[in-house]
């Protein structure tokens, strides 16, 4: 990590401030996101595991850098190292962090900085000149590689800013490799010299690349003897949402929006504007009994952030390893617990101030775009029509968002809990296999507000109990925001019928992975025989 001296600032003229209030989460929702798609967080899944023999397993994955074109070459999508990527772990209640996991990226250069190099010129006027692509042949053998990346992750117990980072191991090492984005096939050994690359081949050498970099890790917490996993790298994104139409004014036709239940994947995924895009994911998968309270309090709540040096210097004489200075505190400029709180919640005056702030201020902040949503009023005047309920302050809205369902994943009354944003997860509910994950999560388990586990489709394993990458978030936060948690929701079909608003689109689980990181591995960024995707 890059640090500077106020001397050194001063040599260089200007200072560039980042004050707090400055960020950017989720698909760039907030104003300051088109600064630093690097430190945007995306997504953020908590999961039980449900990996074949992976019980006892909690799988937190957070997404960032949102939007990423697979063609994008020459530099593709590094992580900023001059960033502090977190997540966050409560197992109290009160909305304050217990355990944090600290990233930290590191990009080097080959030969020992001075790039890959070639001798260009005849015999006897021959120059030695720095290639400008990320890698000259197959990527999976080092020499060919121009650009590493590495990282450490640090775990802290107790409040981030003040415990002592304690470093995750594997085997001995702090060390670990993020693969390099999927360039294309040729890149990964099919089709070298001539061409001809498949992208089937491509896709088969690039996973089984990747896939040497999930690591089995060591947790520095007392007791725990039991070992974890992790992994950093580019994966397919994989969150169904008709993002282009959503914010052209919900432009689905009304037949469509409004029949949840029939027209849910009217919209197949791969047309949407996002349907192609790659994201980073950060992947960890940790023993449930090491980051729960205890046996007999099983909830935890989680929240994922980044954060930037207070302080930017560009650098005149920019070089590789030092294009900027940076300098005094972190400051946090990214923020992401449950899904579409700041850009479909969270009025744009207070985007930047919501990925600034901690959960615990969440109430004296923000609680007026919780307990009075826009969102229900912006589809009433869209459609001409009176959906949003006329109950406030929505309190239903308050519970599931930032405090918990009572019964199943919120704390107990005994720990005095804050309400506050993040995701929570009941560690104690068993996972739901594949084949029998319900995208609506848990919302079926609910009749007009009322908890009701027998219901037909109800998955109580899915969002909002935690989040896992089959569960169509968008379709529910809408029908939570029109009132479907609300003891009287007249709007509403029969128990079990399925739900009223949809954006069209889905991503059932059996669409992704079912072993750790879950994710699906990225585009290609050609299809192996001249064409791009």
């Amino acid at each position: 990590m890059r640090k500077v001296a106020l001397v050194a600032m001063s040599l260089l003229g200007a200072v560039c401030l980042m004050p707090p209030s400055a960020q950017a989460s989720s698909h760039r929702e907030a104003p300051f996101v088109s600064k630093n798609p690097k430190v945007d967080g995306t997504d953020f899944y908590m999961f039980n595991s449900y990996e074949a023999n992976r019980q006892g397993f909690v799988t937190i994955l957070a997404n960032y850098q949102p939007l990423q074109d697979d063609y994008g070459g020459p530099n593709y999508f590094p992580l900023d190292p001059d960033a502090l990527y977190e997540i966050m772990i409560d197992n109290t209640g009160d909305g304050v962090e217990d355990l944090t996991f600290q990233f930290q990226f590191q990009q080097t250069l080959a030969n020992a900085g001075a790039g890959i190099t070639l001798n260009i010129g005849p015999s006897g006027s021959t120059q030695s000149v720095a290639v400008p692509f990320i890698n000259v042949g197959d990527v999976r053998n080092a020499g060919n590689l121009n650009v590493a990346e590495s990282y450490t992750v640090n775990m802290v117990a107790g409040p981030r800013r003040t415990g002592t980072p304690l470093p995750v191991t594997a085997g001995g090492t702090t060390t670990f490799t993020k693969p390099t984005d999927y360039v294309g096939p040729k890149s990964y050994g099919a089709g070298l010299p001539t061409g001809g690359a498949t992208a089937a081949t491509g896709a088969t050498n690039y996973n089984a690349y990747a896939n040497q970099y999930i690591y089995n890790i060591t947790l520095p917490i007392a007791g725990c003897s039991t070992q974890g996993k992790l992994f950093v790298g580019q994966r397919a994104e994989g969150f169904p949402v008709n993002l282009g139409t959503i914010f052209d004014l919900l432009d689905v036709p009304a037949s469509i929006i409004t029949n949840g239940g029939a027209d849910q994947a009217a919209i197949p995924f791969s047309s949407t504007p996002i349907g192609h895009k790659n994201i980073t994911t950060l992947a960890l998968e940790l023993p449930a009994k090491c980051i729960t309270q205890s046996s007999t309090q099983p909830v935890v709540g989680a929240w994922t952030t980044a954060s930037v040096r207070q302080a930017r210097v560009v650098n005149p004489n920019a070089t590789y390893p030092l294009p900027s200075y940076e300098g005094g505190a972190w400051t946090q400029v990214s923020r992401l617990g449950m899904p579409l709180v700041n850009e479909v919640v969270i009025g744009i005056p207070d985007k930047d101030a919501w990925n600034a702030s901690s959960p615990p201020t969440d109430v004296a902040k923000f609680g007026k775009y919780i307990e009075y949503p826009t969102l229900p009023a912006v589809i009433d005047l869209i459609f001409g029509v009176m959906f949003q309920p006329q109950t406030f302050p929505r309190l239903d809205l308050v519970e599931a968002f930032a405090q918990g369902v009572p019964g199943v994943n919120a704390f107990p009354a005994a720990n005095n809990p804050v309400v506050s944003e993040m995701l929570r997860l009941n560690t104690a509910i068993p996972a739901t296999a594949v084949g029998t994950q319900q995208v609506l999560g848990a919302a079926l388990c609910f009749v007009h507000g009322t908890l009701n586990t027998s219901n037909t489709g109800c998955d109580p394993a899915g969002f909002p109990n935690g989040r896992r990458p089959g569960d169509d978030v968008v379709d529910i936060a809408i029908d939570v925001a029109e009132g479907y948690l609300l003891p009287s929701a007249p709007a509403y079909p029969a128990a079990g019928a399925g739900t009223l608003f949809t954006d069209g689109v889905n991503l059932p689980a059996t669409n992704f992975q079912t072993t750790f990181p879950y994710l699906n591995p990225p585009h290609a960024g050609a299809n192996g025989d001249g064409t791009f995707n």
